[in-house]
């Protein structure tokens, strides 16, 4: 409780230090307002309430309805737009990203959130680090590891946004002013010097701190990502090594927490518990972000998260075979209360084949077991009205498992035909999304139908480190050493072990990457990072193919991966609106919004290839302080 109690007051403090310094932004992170130098930032607890307030920052990726995170997935193999009730959504990618496009709405897409809030975040950091020399510490420590978790929070925000956008304006400092003369800076530029402060951080930022806060292990995770980037491999071998052998961190591989006396459920159940990311005996969580109901702060309506995840499985359009009747009700008080049981979504993440289906090869993997993993056979028939039919062909279904639909019955079972089974018939990880408060639904009816309740929710986990050494010794050529790191995952997850090494190919850590790491991992920035390293060092890909920079937004892996996994947008699948799913090559970088272009009257943002602009571009700058 003491650890609960610290983080609810730093939470206040950072509410209060947001409304007194609410009006600071630039057009990097928001329109061009006039900006204020803080006057309150000369003591130890403000710092450090700008901080947790970047804590805050993090988590708004993860939770509400249509979360940016959705975005991150849909640019990639693992899932696409799955919202088939309008034409809007980010699903014919060529048509609808564009820098004059609306990138920042629920009912389109969220790249302009990342652009507006990372460029924010990254302010905030600033804001530390330019004030860092002003308050009075109890030693020199004290001060080093506040500034090594700025730095962190820098490093990690700039990694995100050279693999979302590309060349970037490099802003190292806070300003007391408005700055329109901005230009971009090469992106390895960019990573050289995020690199050199997360070493410093390396030497400060400690591991045992409260939860939620950045740790030493957080830290060299970032840095192996980093070292990636740059096509330093031994550098990424070795700050991953320091967390997976530093005695500090563990992969949870015994039952554990709230859940650990459920003879049904097992390790990896546990470790997704939302009441189990933040114990002391979880050694598997790097950095966490914290949002519960009973603390203040917390994200508006939940997370979301099985609203946004979960398939549309309440829709009146879902039939019994025989026509007529709804399959399913999505009501609380229902006999079978399913909406209780699994959550009630409505489909935005769709999973594609590939990563619902197609990867899942062995039946002793339990991240895909029954009861861990939701296919739609799972549900039932739980319409009262299907009960009370006087066709014993019709009542007899109550209560059991929904049918699979056939060539023959389809348009019985779907009012509109195979096309909404987009939004309606898929898939889910279960284990990974069930976020549930049955409390919360009955004290408050606005969180009627349960949608995915507040959680804490990881960041960064111990199982990625794994995967991310297994992929500087991919690309190292040592795969004996990248399958054994696999293995580790694929060992607690009880999946049959790789036995050929020479079978191991950056396919295979992309695979396990899509398995282990729903709804954490950032899909389209590390798909985009390793398309770099294959065009700038010119190793052939798993594919055949070799890559170089020359021509990257015309030619890349990342379009090739997904062209590879993702069906719907090799094959431009239509939705019911007419709208077929596509992507091109370019996408591979995201448009700079153009209004960030035009506020920057006085510099020049470079605009990505293949979006209307580009032709205007100048030469990025190739190093700091220009």
């Amino acid at each position: 409780m003491k650890n609960i109690k610290i983080k609810v007051a730093a939470i206040f403090a950072s509410m209060g230090l947001l409304a007194i310094n609410g009006c600071k932004k630039s057009f990097l992170d928001s329109d061009q307002l006039s900006q204020y130098s803080p006057s309150n930032l000369d003591n130890v607890e403000a710092l450090r309430a700008v901080l947790n307030a970047l804590g805050l920052a993090s988590r708004g990726e993860y939770f509400g309805d249509s979360a940016p995170y959705l975005t991150e997935s849909i640019f990639s193999d693992v899932a696409v737009e799955g919202t088939t009730d309008k034409a809007t959504p980010a699903q014919n990618l060529v048509s609808l990203i564009t820098p004059e496009a609306d990138l920042n709405s629920d009912n389109t897409n969220k790249i302009g959130w990342y652009w507006t809030n990372f460029f924010a975040a990254i302010r905030s950091a600033n804001t530390v680090i330019s004030n860092i020399d002003r308050p009075m510490y109890k030693s020199e420590e004290e001060k080093n590891q506040i500034l090594g978790a700025a730095y962190f929070y820098r490093a990690y925000f700039y990694y995100r946004l050279v693999h979302e956008f590309g060349d970037v304006p490099l802003n190292l400092e806070d300003f007391d002013a408005p700055k329109t003369d901005f230009y971009s800076t090469k992106r390895d530029v960019i990573l050289h010097k995020m690199k050199a402060d997360l070493e410093f951080s390396q030497k400060w930022v400690k591991d045992g701190v409260d939860k939620g806060q950045v740790t030493n292990g957080a830290v060299n995770h970032l840095l192996s990502k980093i070292d990636l980037a740059l096509g330093d491999f031994d550098g990424a071998i070795a700050a991953a090594s320091k967390v997976i052998d530093g005695g500090t961190y563990a992969l949870m591989t015994n039952r554990f927490g709230s859940t650990a006396s459920d003879p049904t459920k097992n390790v990896v159940w546990d470790l997704h518990r939302m009441d189990n990311k933040a114990i002391p005996a979880n050694k598997e969580a790097l950095y966490l972000v914290i949002d519960r109901e009973t603390l203040p702060g917390r994200t508006n309506l939940g997370s979301q998260l099985m609203r946004n995840t979960v398939p549309a499985w309440h829709f009146a359009n879902l039939k019994i075979p025989q026509g007529g009747l709804q399959a399913i009700v999505d009501g609380i008080t229902a006999e079978i209360p399913l909406t209780l049981m699994y959550g009630r979504g409505i489909g935005r993440y769709r999973g594609t084949s590939y990563s619902t289906k197609e990867i899942w090869t062995d039946d002793t993997d339990y991240r895909h077991a029954k009861g861990m993993w939701m296919d739609m056979t799972d549900l039932v028939y739980n319409n009262p009205a299907i009960k009370a039919s006087k066709d014993p062909a019709i009542s007899s279904l109550y209560g059991k498992p929904i049918q699979q639909f056939t060539s023959e019955n389809i348009n019985k079972v779907f009012t509109n035909g195979s096309l909404d089974t987009i939004r309606h018939w898929f898939g889910w990880p279960h284990y990974k999304v069930f976020i549930n408060s049955t409390n919360q639904y009955a004290v408050d009816p606005s969180w009627n139908p349960p949608r995915g309740t507040n959680t804490d929710w990881y960041v960064f986990r111990l199982a990625e480190t794994y995967l991310l050494r297994a992929e500087a010794y991919i690309w190292k050529g040592q795969k004996a050493q990248a399958m054994a790191d696999i293995n580790r995952v694929r060992s607690r997850a009880n999946a049959r072990l790789l036995v050929d090494a020479n079978k191991v190919n950056m396919g295979t850590v992309l695979d396990e990457r899509a398995r282990e790491l729903f709804w954490e991992e950032p899909r389209k920035t590390e798909l985009t990072r390793i398309a770099y390293i294959f065009a700038q060092t010119g190793i052939a890909a798993y594919n055949g193919k070799t890559y170089n920079m020359a021509n990257f937004s015309e030619n890349n892996f990342f379009y090739d991966r997904i062209i590879e996994k993702n069906s719907f947008y090799r094959d431009k699948v239509p939705t019911v609106q007419g709208v077929h799913f596509e992507i091109a090559p370019y996408h591979v970088l995201w448009p700079v919004p153009a209004w960030a272009q035009r506020f920057n009257i006085n510099g020049r943002i470079n605009q990505n290839q293949g979006y209307a602009g580009a032709e205007n571009n100048v030469p990025p700058l190739d190093k700091i302080g220009e």
